[in-house]
């Protein structure tokens, strides 16, 4: 029973821990390649940017969740 909790919690950390990089990395991507196109889109059209934003935010939510489901069964798989 031991064995079993301490390989879950490493395989929750593994995923917490690419989790938090590909956020990081989703964030700097968003604003290095879209920040300005969001500054200029929030300063002249607020209930467009509103709905890009919440858009932009659904889309992360998505993607990432594919992204760590399938690291998640690989990381399950090898621990298994």
């Amino acid at each position: 029973m031991k064995e079993e909790a301490i390989k879950t919690f490493q395989a929750f950390a593994i995923e917490l821990g690419c989790y938090a990089i590909l956020v990081v990395a989703y964030f700097f991507f968003v604003l290095h390649f879209l920040g300005g196109w969001l500054l200029q889109l929030e300063q002249h059209h607020r209930y467009a940017y509103g709905g890009v934003a919440l858009l932009l935010i659904i889309g992360q939510a998505v993607a990432l969740e594919a992204v760590t489901t399938v690291l998640l069964r690989l990381i399950r798989g090898r621990s298994e």
